[in-house]
């Protein structure tokens, strides 16, 4: 018996074919290119960060915890922020010293990997 079935990754969706075979796990075939994408379009990003120097998220996650605020100084190797990604916490560290311009994302909100967290001037 065979199930069609749209598989969203990474905002791309798929369309798949499922086999159920009755031996056990099904059989998936996965078309050599993606389909277009079912998912509601990204809203605009803001007019720009505040600071010269960026600080982004590595992976994407869900932000637990911002650890600076607007004027903060931190140094190199600071953590910034803790986001969860795959159940586990990581520190999201400052690659350079300044002092906090602006923080982008709030405590809580899902962020996509190389999204800007906080500006550093």
């Amino acid at each position: 018996m065979l199930k069609n079935y749209t598989i969203t990754v990474n905002g791309v969706a798929y369309d798949v074919t499922v086999e159920e075979n009755g031996a056990g796990a099904p059989r998936m075939e996965m078309p050599a290119a993606p389909v277009k994408s079912v998912m509601p379009a990204t809203p605009a990003a803001p007019a720009g960060p505040k600071g010269g120097k960026t600080v982004t998220a590595g992976a994407a996650g869900k932000l637990l915890k911002v650890e600076v605020k607007v004027g903060d100084t931190v140094k190199k190797g600071q953590s910034v922020a803790v986001l969860e990604v795959m159940k586990m916490e990581t520190p999201i560290v400052s690659s350079e010293d300044g002092v906090v311009a602006s923080v982008e994302a709030k405590e809580g909100s899902m962020v996509e990997a190389g999204q800007v967290l906080v500006t550093l001037n």
